[in-house]
């Protein structure tokens, strides 16, 4: 086990790296600029904005302080529009609101997804099984996009029952909504995948030896069949995860939760290239890190992995 992790961070850090540089050289390849507008600045000012951010400094030398600052220091530089703001700052106060419901919504599309595709699964062409099958083709094709306002009509306007957005430190009233929205399709993926591998899993050998041999059903679900069954689930989860943490712009735009994906959103708009970029390389980062994890977990609930 600790041979194959060393193995997957020789990977992921390099990767990491390609990534940082990757994103700057995109970012300074596309037209204009982050003080470009419709009326331009006098050249004097443009010069001197440029110098105060090292902008006039050729490509190679801005490259390597930034990658020198990402990677060493983890810092992104200041912000182009905002004054006296980081990128860091500007992170440092979207993050964490998206961490939160993103987090929630996660363990809420995980539990239940697995559950449902479990119990689909046991109780195959039954009642259940169709009525598990009806309910996540139903998350499946109503995105957030489309949850979201259908959920703000009902709890909101309808039954006025709960906050139609906000933040207002995290309560559980402000959390329900956006939880919901984000968690419905990724429970309806998990469940599917949990499903068919439950099922695949269920018609093996060692399953029928061991109903021949008249062990319970619960110990052969819980203690052989569950297991074998969830590591397609566990390679899903990682970027499942990352999708749900940092946020969708949905959640955050729509819900006025103030989230990372606002900062993202507005980046793009104001033209405020370090901000894109440090959410960019967040996103990536945090898929790497994860995507990492689901191997070391897939790994250590499979031993074959390891060979």
């Amino acid at each position: 086990m600790f041979n194959y992790t060393l193995k997957r961070l020789a990977i992921a850090v390099p990767t990491l790296l390609l990534l940082v540089i990757l994103s700057f050289l995109l970012m300074h390849s596309a037209p204009g600029g982050p003080f470009t507008s419709e009326r331009p600045l006098p050249a004097q000012v443009l010069a001197n904005i440029q110098a105060k951010y090292g902008l006039d400094d050729p490509l190679w030398k801005q490259l390597a302080n930034y990658v020198w600052g990402v990677v060493v220091h983890f810092d992104f530089g200041p912000s182009f529009q905002y004054k006296d703001q980081s990128v860091n700052d500007i992170i440092a106060h979207g993050f964490p609101v998206t961490l939160t419901y993103g987090s929630i919504a996660f363990l809420v599309a995980v539990v239940f997804g697995t559950s449902l595709g479990v119990v689909a699964a046991i109780y195959k062409n039954s009642f259940i099984d169709y009525f598990a099958v009806g309910i996540t083709i139903g998350a499946q094709v109503l995105p957030n996009f489309v949850m979201a306002p259908l959920l703000v009509w009902l709890f909101t306007l309808t039954l006025g029952w709960l906050p139609g957005g906000g933040w207002n430190g995290g309560q559980w009233q402000y959390l329900i909504m956006p939880v919901i929205a984000l968690s419905t399709s990724y429970m309806a993926s998990i469940a599917r995948i949990t499903r068919s591998s439950m099922l695949e899993v269920l018609n093996t050998n060692y399953i029928r030896t061991a109903q021949a041999k008249g062990l319970p059903a619960r110990t052969i679900i819980l203690r052989h069949a569950l297991k074998p069954a969830l590591l397609p689930m566990i390679s899903y989860l990682g970027p499942a995860f990352v999708g749900m943490i940092t946020g969708s712009v949905v959640i955050d735009m729509y819900f006025s939760t103030g989230g990372i994906g606002v900062a993202f959103v507005n980046s793009a708009l104001n033209r405020d290239y370090a901000v894109m970029m440090g959410v960019t390389i967040l996103v990536g980062a945090l898929t790497i890190i994860f995507s990492l994890l689901a191997d070391l977990l897939y790994a250590w609930v499979d031993p074959k992995i390891r060979y």
